[in-house]
């Protein structure tokens, strides 16, 4: 679980929006990835008086027991203006490989380039070697398992396309966890609307089907929903039954039955925060969870106290099973940072360049000693302790 705090302007949606930059550019393509919620195009992500392609670089674990993976990810401007796919390049160590370079086993300039089949060892390359693509296929030659590749579209990721394919697995286990990031942007708003029935078995961005999990739940894990419910009981006073009703037009109807009233209430007369709770309640238990999710600022609309057993259902959450999922939460909310410790929570803060740095809040001795001695690392937060 990492918790990003930080104040406003610092990055902290930013930080955010790049995880859903990258996972559009794999289901839309960069072009078009560069248009969606509203970011503007190329030039409006491109760092202001800076030079060079948009990149970014991925280090991957498919599980605690395997060969990280590195992904990197060039976007730059073709001759026409557009953006495309400047270069890719996925890389891997060779099993029993401690230290050392790893091999490169797909390797894309301009669309053109080179894949390793299977678990063959791919390519090692020195990192400041500038090879043309021809020198590439040369220098490989007739090495077995190697396939030479020429993409038809430069603006879709090469890893989208080859990732489709049996006989690569890496390439294709590392798109199915990009496929698998789950941004959580909750409005109660849209929750409250009323989407035809049938059940769905992951939560939306906005939670507009949050029926439809419901639904789902009462089929499938059935055990899991009301372990939910019993925590919205002992949290939120008065709740004692959530479930769906179907409408004659087919439409799903989201009720609450409370204490002391013999008719339910509908999601359109609950209040921000219950729907807000009973979302991230849902969405923590969902089975086959998401490998990276994002929540932004889940305190708005809550209580308070319930922010603790927020935090614990996190913290268990991100550490559920083989720990595979990575949990990404912002929060403006010292008491949210009061129920952390300090690995958990890094802070990002804007230079005078007009970029900015994150920091791991536990690398301040002067905190970590803090708060062993029973202060509240929210309190401190308040108190201007975490500035560097």
């Amino acid at each position: 679980m990492t918790v990003v705090i930080g104040k406003n302007g610092s990055g902290k949606s930013s930080l955010f929006d790049a995880f859903g930059f990258l996972a559009d550019c794999l289901k839309h393509g960069v072009e078009e990835a560069c248009d969606r919620n509203g970011r503007g195009g190329y030039e409006k992500l491109h760092s202001k008086g800076q030079d060079g392609p948009i990149a970014f670089e991925i280090y991957y674990r498919e599980s605690p027991h395997e060969r990280p993976i590195t992904y990197e990810l060039a976007i730059g401007l073709d001759e026409d203006g557009r953006p495309y796919v400047q270069s890719e390049r996925l890389r891997q160590r060779r099993k029993n490989q401690r230290s050392g370079r790893p091999f490169s086993f797909l390797i894309l300039e301009e669309g053109r380039g080179t894949v390793w089949k299977g678990d063959a060892q791919g390519v090692q390359l020195d990192g400041n070697e500038k090879l043309t693509i021809e020198e590439l296929w040369q220098q490989v030659g007739d090495m077995g398992d190697v396939e030479h590749v020429e993409l038809d579209d430069r603006r879709r990721l090469g890893i989208a396309t080859l990732g489709a394919m049996r006989q690569h697995p890496r390439i294709s286990a590392f798109k199915k966890f990009l496929e698998g990031w789950y941004l959580s942007y909750f409005t109660p708003d849209a929750a409250r609307g009323l989407p035809l029935a049938g059940p769905q078995r992951q939560l939306n961005v906005h939670g507009d089907n949050l029926g439809n999990v419901v639904q789902f739940m009462e089929r499938e894990s059935k055990r899991e929903l009301e372990r939910v419910l019993n925590q919205m009981a002992d949290k939120i006073p008065g709740i004692q039954r959530i479930d769906t009703e179907t409408t004659e037009d087919g439409r799903l109807l989201l009720r609450f039955f409370a204490q002391g009233f013999t008719k339910p209430f509908y999601a359109q007369q609950m209040s921000d925060g219950t729907l807000k709770a009973f979302a991230y309640l849902l969405l923590l238990a969902l089975p086959n969870p998401p490998r990276l999710l994002c929540i932004e600022e889940p305190e708005n609309g809550l209580y308070h106290k319930l922010l603790e057993t927020l935090v614990r259902e996190f913290r268990d959450f991100a550490l559920r099973g083989d720990g595979r999922t990575q949990l990404f939460i912002t929060t403006h909310q010292p008491c949210l940072v009061d129920n952390l410790s300090p690995d958990e929570v890094w802070i990002l803060e804007k230079q005078p360049d007009g970029f900015s740095t994150v920091r791991r809040v536990s690398s301040s001795v002067l905190i970590d000693n803090l708060v062993q001695e029973g202060l509240p690392l929210g309190n401190l937060w308040y108190s201007d302790y975490l500035d560097s």
